[in-house]
């Protein structure tokens, strides 16, 4: 193994390992904020570092400061400890190795070897990531098991409920797809989808299988215990459920266990249904052959974002009443400043790319650094989708969740996979 190969793997790993754990603040981030806004409220702004408030993202580091020093209590009457312990464990590691089979870019192509952008590069794709998905409910019934006690166990038989109602009916619009796609294979699917229908249309999973896509996103709702679904932690009826009796760190493990499930769900639903990483319009082979027209078009418009983003930086950044020497303001200039460099080293970078050469190793590696970027946007999209419905919709009833699931959606994946296979044989 050379040491390309080796740098390649390191990467490959690094970013299907780090890449959800960094978005964790960036989703408790969100989720505050965006429930500021949806409440006609002002979400975190205070806590700060030298005065630096990183637009509410300090907030995250003093929760995480204090969840690491608070006491770590286990009740007297919890017998099985051990259990106890491997729940939070259990479906925090499922959600993060979930997200390792979803592919981040197209194939790279360097000194004539091909590297799967994925951070483990098998051919189950989809398999994979329902198999882990469906595992990480038995850490919750283990976690409402183990701490003896009944809104524990109630939360945990909500969950093992939870799970045939969306599952098979997520499994069967996963079917619909498979019978579009042709493969299991994720990285295939997001290839696919840089097709384009009748020659003006992106052939993305949601144009060609919109059932399904509403089929898998509502239950990929359920998946993550999100609202309208977090029957299993409901708190209006069973205090906090299944990590009821969980404080400190092991709190903190389900807590960022749900964040990262989020991103890996976000990640999966991207590559089903949206491209992936596509560029609409502008397929891997397009991008490689046009990387120089790309890089001098974006040599334009990001200084002209930047000048924008700037004075939307300067507006926010200003406090309701007058003061004498605003530490707001000097905190803008700081983050002005910070973006314009920044902008200054990207500048250089693409200017490096048009003086490469043409179709070379360096227009595949910026080729992919575009479609890292265009896939982390669309999942922020929908990490975005899911805290707006967060904070519009109601909790689910338990007997409406079930009815939802049976009579509603297992039916309509059922016909729409009828009716995909009977297209699909017509056509062909």
């Amino acid at each position: 193994m050379s040491k390309l190969d080796i740098f390649m793997l390191v990467v490959r790993v690094a970013f299907s390992a780090f890449v959800p754990l960094c978005f964790i603040a960036v989703c408790v981030w969100m989720e505050r904020r965006g429930a500021g806004f949806f409440q006609d409220r002002s979400g975190p702004n205070r806590a700060n570092i030298f005065g630096f408030r990183a637009a509410g993202l300090v907030q995250n580091l003093s929760d995480a400061v204090k969840l690491i020093f608070k006491e770590d209590v286990t009740s007297a009457h919890i017998k099985h400890k051990f259990y106890f312990v491997l729940a939070p464990v259990l479906v925090f590691f499922t959600a993060l190795v979930s997200f390792a089979v979803v592919p981040f870019a197209d194939t790279l192509v360097i000194g004539g070897k091909s590297y799967i952008m994925q951070g483990i590069p098998i051919d189950l794709g989809i398999l994979w990531f329902l198999a882990l998905a469906g595992f990480s409910v038995y850490g919750i019934i283990l976690a409402g098991w183990s701490s003896t006690n009944k809104y524990g166990i109630l939360g945990g038989l909500r969950s093992a409920a939870q799970v045939i109602s969306y599952e098979i009916p997520m499994g069967l619009a996963v079917i619909s797809l498979l019978v579009v796609y042709g493969t299991v294979n994720l990285n295939e699917m997001a290839q696919f989808q840089g097709r384009l229908l009748f020659g003006f249309i992106p052939m993305w999973g949601a144009i060609l299988q919109p059932l399904s896509m509403v089929i898998f996103i509502v239950a990929a709702f359920a998946e993550t215990n999100r609202t309208p679904f977090d029957l299993a932690e409901g708190e209006s009826e069973l205090v906090a459920g299944y990590h009821v009796e969980y404080s400190a760190m092991k709190f903190a493990v389900f807590f960022m266990g749900e964040y990262v499930a989020l991103f890996a769900s976000s990640a999966i639903i991207v590559t089903l249904f949206f491209g992936g990483y596509q560029i609409p319009f502008l397929a891997t082979a397009t991008l490689v052959k046009g990387a120089k027209p790309v890089a001098f078009l974006l040599m334009i418009l990001l200084p002209v974002a930047m000048y924008y983003f700037a004075g939307w930086i300067r507006r926010n950044n200003v406090s309701h009443y007058p003061r004498e020497n605003d530490p707001r303001v000097f905190e803008a200039n700081i983050y002005i400043k910070c973006f314009w460099a920044l902008v200054i080293f990207l500048e250089l970078v693409l200017l490096a790319i048009l003086f490469s050469e043409s179709g070379g190793s360096a227009a595949h590696i910026f080729v992919a650094l575009l479609q890292v970027g265009t896939f982390l946007l669309k999942v922020t999209l929908m990490l975005f989708v899911y805290i707006w419905v967060r904070w519009t919709l109601p909790r689910f009833r338990y007997d409406q969740l079930q009815k939802l699931g049976w009579q509603m959606l297992l039916p309509l994946a059922l016909l729409n996979i009828f009716i995909t296979s009977a297209f699909v044989v017509a056509l062909s």
